[in-house]
Formats: C-alpha cells, structure tokens, sequence
C-alpha cells in the first residue's frame, strides 16, 4: 500500500503539469483579454495597450509566459519565480498575490463542500438502505421518485426556488452576507445550510440509487442468509455485514461525483452570494485575470487528484481483500 501511495503521488506531477498546460493555453482561446475587459470598463478613457502588455509580461510568447508562471523560465528581471518557488503570481485586476486571494476564499469552499458531500450521504445513505430492505413497498417507491427527482432537479434552479419563493411567501431569504464562524458559529452554520442543502440533494440521487442496488444484491448472498439464519439481530446483520461489503460501489459513485460537488460550489456560491473559490474563479473569468484562474484550477485539480487516491485507498479499508501492488 505504501508503495502504492508513493506511485500514485508521483504521477500526480505529469498530471497536474497537464492540467496547468491546457487550463494555461485555453484561456487564451477565449475571445478578448485582460486589457479589453479593462477597456470595456473603462468608457472613454484611452487604454495604452503597449504599455500594459509590458507591464503584465504580455508582450512574450505563450511559451515564455507559461514558463514564468511554472517558475521554470526567468522572469524579465531574471529571477525566478512561479508555481515551483512557492507563487502563484500577481492577480492582475486586485493587484494582490493570487496565494493570498486562494488563502482568504478557500474555507468557505471547503466549508461549503465538506457540509455538501456530509448532508448528501445523510440523505443518500438511510434512504437508499430503507428502500433496499422494503423492496416494492410504498416506502421504496417513494425513495426511488424522490432519488430521481434529485438527479433531474438542476441545482441552479432549485436554489434559486429556495432563495425567490420564500421571499415571494412568507418575506424570507436566506442570509446572502458570510458569517465567520469564528465571529458566530450557530450563524455561520445557519448560513451555509440552505446552500449545503442544495448542493448534497444533487449528489444523493445518485448514490441513493446505488446503495439501494448494492444492498438488494448483497442481502441475497449466502453469507447474509446464514447471519439471518444464526438468528443475529437485523441492525447487526445490515450494518456488519451487509452494508460494508454493498459500500464499495458506492464509495466509487461518490468519488465520481465530487469533481461536479466542486463544480456545483461554483454555481451556488455565485447564487448565494458566498465569497468563496468558485466566485472569485467566475469573476475572474469575467474579468479575464489569468493569474487568478491558473491558480485555482491549479488548487481544484491537487484536490480532485488528491480525492481519487483516496477513494481507492478506502477500497482497501472496505474489503481487506483489495490489494494494490
């Protein structure tokens, strides 16, 4: 297993130098730059184009800026620095360290998914678990409607229904304005809630569906006839026994769907106003700020990398008889 682990961080190095490669180049395809967005904002005012290029490092090869970024190419004074020395670079439309932008925005986006992914499994788990051991009942119906409901039901839609229906009803909105949790933990929870809803509802159709698959298939295997046979308890023979072996799948599905968890944190951060990754990431998409977008799907692709070699590293815990060599 060691062995394992050392081989799968080393193949992150190729992986994420082709994540930066084409993340670096593609938003070059975009239509416009920096320079344009600044113009479009600027109104009359004469943008000296030659100028700023300079100043940004514009005025080189994409080659050569890559480079730079990497920290494997000199800088026009002829230092060194990028990703390798420890920066992220300049964002060029708040003049601030793209590191210290990611260091201010990334707990509430870890806030965000880590309440996301938890509330999803609290829903997918139980329900898929009740639907599996009622097979055909009007229990089991019910949870099937309601896990393809949550797989069809866009995310957008429904937290724009969450936040646009209550206020239309009964003149509520959820609180749009971040809470530290620091400064007030019950208000930074009561804040983060209705969006973590949102989120883990769109990731626990799925995973519902799968676990109700895997615990029919498993409660008919030999060994559960025989722990029912012994005459153990049905919470022992489901949890010991049953739902270890049917979670392997399902551990799968959830690692397939964490990249769209960190997808979705975009869009809902933007509808709920939450100062975290994923809207600093379509601002500066917007505003075409190139360091700022580098950088974070930088962060996202260690943190996607990172969670595969955990999934399967939890195979191992699961079934003691998943061996990797």
């Amino acid at each position: 297993m060691r062995t394992y682990i050392i081989r799968r961080l080393l193949l992150m190095i190729p992986t994420l130098l082709l994540v930066t490669l084409i993340t670096f180049f593609l938003v070059r395809l975009i239509p416009g730059d920096y320079i344009d967005a600044l113009q479009a904002i600027s109104y009359e005012a004469e943008i000296d184009r030659p100028t700023i290029e300079r100043a940004l490092g514009l005025d080189a090869p994409a080659i050569v800026q890559y480079g730079r970024w990497l920290g494997v190419a000199p800088q026009r004074e002829g230092s060194f620095s990028g990703v390798f020395q420890g920066n992220l670079g300049i964002s060029w439309r708040q003049n601030m360290p793209v590191l210290e932008l990611l260091v201010l925005k990334w707990p509430v986006t870890l806030e965000l998914g880590i309440m996301g992914l938890i509330i999803g499994q609290l829903i997918a788990l139980p329900i898929g678990i009740y639907s599996a051991l009622r097979q055909d009942t009007a229990g089991d119906y019910i949870a099937r409607t309601f896990a393809i409901l949550c797989i069809s039901v866009p995310g957008f839609w429904l937290a724009t229904v969450v936040i646009v229906m209550p206020a239309i009803w009964w003149n509520y909105m959820p609180p749009l304005m971040l809470i530290h949790f620091t400064k007030d933990p019950i208000g930074n929870l009561y804040m983060f809630i209705v969006p973590a809803v949102v989120l883990g509802m769109g990731m626990s159709g799925g995973t519902m569906r799968m676990t109700r698959t895997m615990m029919l298939e498993v409660l008919r295997q030999d060994y559960i006839r025989t722990a029912w046979a012994k005459g153990l308890r049905e919470r022992v023979v489901i949890i010991r026994h049953a739902l270890k072996n049917a979670l392997i799948p399902v551990v799968t599905i959830i690692g397939f769907q964490l990249p769209v968890l960190i997808g979705g944190t975009v869009i809902i951060e933007q509808i709920f106003m939450l100062p975290g990754m994923g809207r600093l990431l379509i601002d500066a998409t917007l505003q075409r700020d190139e360091p700022i977008i580098s950088g974070v799907m930088l962060i996202f692709a260690v943190v996607l990398v990172l969670i595969n070699l955990m999934v399967d590293v939890t195979y191992a815990f699961l079934d003691p008889r998943v061996h990797y060599k």
